[in-house]
């Protein structure tokens, strides 16, 4: 996921220090949007099925969770950033825009790896194994996304680990930390999350088509088409949402929960954007903020209905 959809920091100009630079390139490359719809949203949606459905929480134990789920994420962040760079998949076409990655950022995403998994070892002290094994799955999915000998993402799987990882994974350790057991209606729940990401992980490949395929990361984007892969995120956006509706119908989730279906017209937004302009780079990223708009909107509901079921 490499198009920025916010804008970069500017450079410090001549009086600003080498720590200073190194300090802004760290804080640019770690970008909201994973901390709000990769990592945050689906860990809360566990920690809200808990609370609102088993009846269930502990605020220590949610916080010392979060922790771990924020270094993660700052670690996927970093090992993209650096082995993107590394492999030039950024610098296919404009090779002087983006100035040589440094070690350090590697030696960011390691330190953040370690503390997720010294707070994976201190969470499954406290709750038991099975942490442990979403930490790993987790970790093995996060840290050979683009990272070699794996390379999820120039496999052909990188879409389908995000899934994984973002839905049932997330939500479902989310879940056990507080629970200490799992539930087929919060596995459900999680694909959700699990879909829409999956979605975002395919929008957001669709500009890179050409740079993706010339540096050998061969992700589905890449292996069926730019059209083909219009039609495929914006039915797996789809299917999350009608997962919604069904899950309401059969009595799994709390009727409160359809409000998520309030991102119905930003899938719409996304959808006739993109037929247009999947084409034209600059002319598609406004079907990207679209489809992050519907995620967005769309799991932060779906997780305020689960929540407010405690009431009801």
């Amino acid at each position: 996921m490499d198009l920025p959809l916010t804008a970069p920091l500017r450079p410090l100009d001549g009086r600003g220090t080498a720590r200073g630079r190194r300090l802004l390139r760290i804080l640019g490359m770690v970008r909201y949007r994973f901390f709000l719809y990769a990592g945050l949203l689906p860990y809360l949606l566990g920690a809200a099925w808990a609370y609102g459905v088993v009846g269930v929480f502990d605020i220590r134990i949610f916080c010392s969770g979060l922790a771990g789920v924020v270094l993660a994420v700052i670690g996927v962040e970093a090992f993209n950033e650096y082995f993107d760079s590394r492999m030039g998949t950024d610098r296919v076409f404009n090779p002087d825009d983006a100035p040589p990655m440094s070690d350090g950022i590697l030696w960011l995403g390691v330190a953040a790896f370690a503390g997720a998994l010294a707070a994976g070892v201190y969470l499954s002290v406290r709750a038991g194994w099975p942490i442990f094994a979403f930490a790993l799955l987790g970790g093995a999915a996060a840290i050979f996304y683009v990272a070699p000998p794996i390379r999820w993402a120039y496999r052909g799987l990188g879409e389908t680990v995000i899934a994984l990882s973002y839905g049932p994974w997330l939500v479902l350790g989310s879940l056990y930390l507080q629970t200490r057991a799992v539930s087929w209606g919060a596995l459900w729940a999680s694909l959700v999350p699990g879909l829409l990401i999956m979605a975002l992980a395919v929008v957001n490949a669709i500009p890179d088509f050409h740079q993706d395929r010339l540096v050998g990361k061969r992700n589905l984007v890449v292996r069926l088409g730019r059209r083909r892969a219009v039609w495929l995120y914006l039915a797996l956006a789809a299917a999350g949402l009608l997962t919604t509706l069904g899950g309401v119908i059969a009595g799994a989730f709390p009727k409160l929960c359809l409000a998520a279906l309030l991102a119905v017209p930003l899938l719409f937004t996304s959808a006739r954007r993109a037929i247009c302009t999947f084409e034209s780079p600059r002319l598609f990223v406004p079907a990207i903020r679209s489809i992050v708009s519907c995620y967005m909107v769309a799991v932060s509901l779906f997780t305020a209905g689960v929540f407010l079921h405690a009431w009801h």
